[in-house]
């Protein structure tokens, strides 16, 4: 047998030094890293990559805990399916109170009392919940939030008398396996700006019945701005993303994620009330949308990651309901405006009643929208349908409270 050469010895003590120096550096990360946290959401693509850069890395790089992002289109289906498993993410991050308050009911949710500062929130973001008789407890964060009630244009503001024809409204319904929710924005909104605060309340906690004049007169008004039942508009509003661009001259009914979109146009926004037909002494109220941390499993990374996300210090992306947190740089006068809407406390704002609703009832109402828009003769089976799954329950639904 040939003795192996000098060269061939030196290429040996390279590869063993290497592999040495490499489970070194693997124990040494592992030992680096403190635990993990999974984390369950609904945002994907550049929304998701400005989270994981502005909080997670900084998250990670603070306190040595790996997030383990899990991104679903279909949040609550994936959630459900987790938790009929028995392997529900640690913390999930949820649009709305409504189905979180459901886990809660069910002991499912952990109290986040006492892992941050409640009185740099106004009540109505993250309000103190009783449930199954065991006294009253914070249940959830806001992470996100949004305005709504925003009518978008360029040019000339519009005013209820000049918002028509229907086909100036850009308007996509399609939003994959949560089609319609435009529209029951638009339904949601309409009601809130004609009826008042009081009556969207019951509504949304289920106090009110669907088959309700004021309810039912909401309906209308949207399929007469909007064009339901049209023809050729039902196809293309049906299948146009709710993202879409809209074309120059047209108004759009979207939140203030739309803001970018309608900055590039040189436009602007009024207030829905300003456009809604009929609105009432008590309109001007904002409906407001949120993204909401709840803990399914209280390990302690969990609960790290709950106090950084609620520290004043930590970038969030976009708007923050958390009155500490300075306002972010570089804002214009709408995102200043915006900001200072979603936090500041004297504010008349509602909670998106879809969103506050069990799951369910807010499922069947985005259904509902999308066939009422395609055939609205048929309000009162609409109407009919979703009463037989009105659900009572009590949320702080508009606030200050």
């Amino acid at each position: 047998m040939r003795r192996p050469g000098a060269r061939t010895l030196g290429v040996l003590c390279l590869c063993l030094v290497l592999l040495c120096a490499g489970v070194y550096a693997g124990v040494r990360w592992a030992r680096d890293w403190q635990g993990s946290v999974t984390l369950l959401a609904n945002w994907s693509g550049a929304e998701r990559a400005e989270f994981e850069e502005h909080v997670v890395e900084p998250f990670e790089e603070k306190y040595r805990i790996d997030v383990v992002y899990q991104g679903s289109s279909a949040l609550s289906q994936v959630l459900a399916a987790d938790m009929a498993a028995g392997d529900p993410p640690d913390v999930a991050v949820l649009p709305g109170p409504g189905e979180l308050l459901a886990y809660a009911v069910d002991g499912q949710l952990h109290p986040l009392d006492g892992l941050f500062d409640a009185a740099d929130y106004d009540r109505f973001w993250a309000p103190e919940v009783t449930v199954r008789g065991q006294g009253a407890h914070t249940y959830w964060l806001p992470v996100k939030t949004g305005l709504k009630s925003m009518v978008w244009y360029a040019g000339r503001a519009p005013t209820a008398k000049s918002a028509g024809p229907a086909a100036r409204w850009c308007a996509g319904l399609e939003s994959g396996a949560t089609s319609g929710w435009p529209g029951t924005d638009w339904v949601e909104d309409i009601l809130l700006q004609q009826a008042g605060p009081e009556v969207y309340e019951d509504w949304a906690n289920g106090r009110l019945p669907w088959t309700d004049e004021a309810v039912r007169r909401a309906w209308t008004t949207w399929a007469g701005l909007v064009g339901a039942g049209d023809g050729a508009r039902v196809e293309q509003v049906l299948t146009t993303a709710f993202d879409a661009d809209c074309a120059p001259g047209s108004l759009e009914h979207q939140g203030s994620f739309r803001a970018g979109h309608w900055r590039q146009a040189g436009g602007d926004h009024v207030h829905s009330s300003a456009v809604v037909p009929g609105a009432g002494p008590d309109a001007g109220a904002w409906e407001v949308s949120g993204d909401l941390a709840a803990v399914l499993r209280p390990t302690p990374e969990a609960e790290q990651l709950i106090r950084y996300l609620a520290d004043p210090d930590t970038a969030l992306p976009e708007y923050t309901a958390n009155r500490a947190a300075a306002p972010a740089e570089g804002q214009d006068a709408t995102g200043r405006e915006i900001g200072t809407v979603l936090r500041d406390p004297g504010r008349a704002r509602c909670w998106d009643a879809s969103d506050a609703m069990p799951r369910t009832v807010r499922d069947a109402f985005h259904q509902a929208v999308l066939r009422h828009f395609a055939d609205p003769s048929d309000l009162d089976t609409r109407l009919e349908e979703l009463e037989r799954l009105r659900t009572p329950q009590n949320l702080p639904v508009c606030g200050p409270n």
